[in-house]
């Protein structure tokens, strides 16, 4: 599930920049935001949408599983709320399963690169 990660000093995004952050259009974060209803952003004075790194978060998961996963709208909603409710969207548990997914793609990409090289037969990196 990869994303671009926001500036780390910015606390608030437009639709604008959150489309750009997710490679997803403006209706279809809307359409999102009326099928989840943790996906509430607030809005400023003149009425836009502003959202916050924690709702990009959660956006991504929610990109990554209807388009990668393939769940429906329902089904990823109740894999949220599992998620939820095992505590696995609290930011030290997202944390400890990012730092293993990087240890798993660095495993993955080494195997990758030595069947690249030549140093190991073509089947090395099957899981």
């Amino acid at each position: 599930m990869a994303m671009s990660a926001p500036h780390p000093v910015q606390e608030f995004f437009s639709i604008g920049e959150v489309c750009q952050l997710t490679d997803l259009k403006p209706h279809v974060l809307r359409y999102w935001e009326s099928q989840f209803r943790f996906l509430n952003p607030a809005k400023n004075r003149s009425g836009n949408r502003v959202y916050q790194r924690r709702e990009i978060e959660l956006i991504m998961l929610v990109k990554h599983l209807l388009y990668t996963e393939k769940y429906t709208i329902e089904g990823a909603r109740q894999k949220i709320e599992q998620y939820r409710r095992s505590g696995e969207l609290k930011p030290e548990a997202r944390r400890a399963l990012a730092t293993q997914t990087v240890k798993d793609l660095r495993a993955e990409l080494k195997a990758v690169l030595a069947i690249l090289e030549g140093s190991a037969p073509p089947n090395a990196g099957a899981r």
